[in-house]
């Protein structure tokens, strides 16, 4: 099984000292190309910080960000688990997972990124801003731009493996996977926004500790109720999971 998870627009500090990333020894090489054409785009941007605030979307007093993105090729890097920050993470704590499950970890997450593409939690980036959806000078909208890049090359990683798929809606327009499934949190029968996050954080580590393997929506839902969750499935390829408490 492999679990598909959205970055978070927070990203850590990058460390005083080390070596930058490495396009070569990213999952997924094959998206070398891409992911190069992004970072020249954002690159170039840092020359320009007014145009590059109004393309990425931010504010006048988040200049930092674009700094940030024209210091990418030369910034240390660090592990994807390090970068990414917010709700989801921090329920997820990956940092803290027992051995057996921080293996699993590496095999099974995959983040979908706006400047990456897609990255394991082992990978070695830079911290950056780039939301999905942007346009860039070259490169042109995101989305689209990273659409084409994925279409059969995640297809190929993820072959006929269950697919849990946790990402945002503007993350999951990246690639659709054939064997896919979606997940609902719901509180008294309503869907939840914040506490959505933490929710799939928290099943994401139950997951990875329990060492389960699902190989359908159906197995999985029945995974999740032994690991304590109240969960129903709606529709094929969706599970609702209804907590008492936020």
């Amino acid at each position: 099984m492999f679990i598909l998870l959205p970055p978070s627009e927070g990203k850590a500090d990058a460390p005083r000292r080390g070596a930058p990333f490495d396009l070569e020894r990213l999952t997924l090489p094959e998206l070398r190309d891409a992911r190069r054409a992004v970072i020249d785009d954002l690159v170039k941007l840092g020359a320009d910080p007014a145009a590059a605030i109004e393309t990425l979307g931010i504010g006048a007093g988040q200049v930092g960000e674009v700094e940030r993105n024209a210091r990418l090729e030369t910034a240390p890097a660090m592990a994807a688990s390090k970068v990414y920050t917010g709700v989801l993470y921090d329920a997820l704590g990956l940092a803290t997972l027992e051995a057996g499950a921080k293996r699993r970890a590496a095999k099974q997450l995959l983040i979908f990124s706006g400047l990456w593409g897609v990255v394991g939690v082992g990978d070695r980036i830079a911290p950056y801003r780039c939301s999905i959806g942007i346009r860039l000078p070259s490169v042109g909208p995101l989305a689209a731009h990273w659409k084409r890049a994925l279409r059969g090359v995640v297809d190929g990683l993820a072959g006929d493996e269950l697919v849990l798929d946790l990402r945002s809606s503007a993350y999951a327009g990246m690639w659709t996977p054939v064997n896919g499934v979606t997940v609902r949190v719901l509180h008294g029968g309503k869907v939840v926004s914040h506490f959505n996050k933490a929710t799939k954080g928290r099943i994401v580590r139950a997951l990875l500790e329990s060492g389960a393997r699902p190989r359908t929506a159906v197995k999985l839902g029945e995974t999740l109720r032994e690991l304590g969750y109240r969960v129903e499935q709606p529709r094929p390829g969706q599970l609702d999971i209804h907590v008492e408490q936020l």
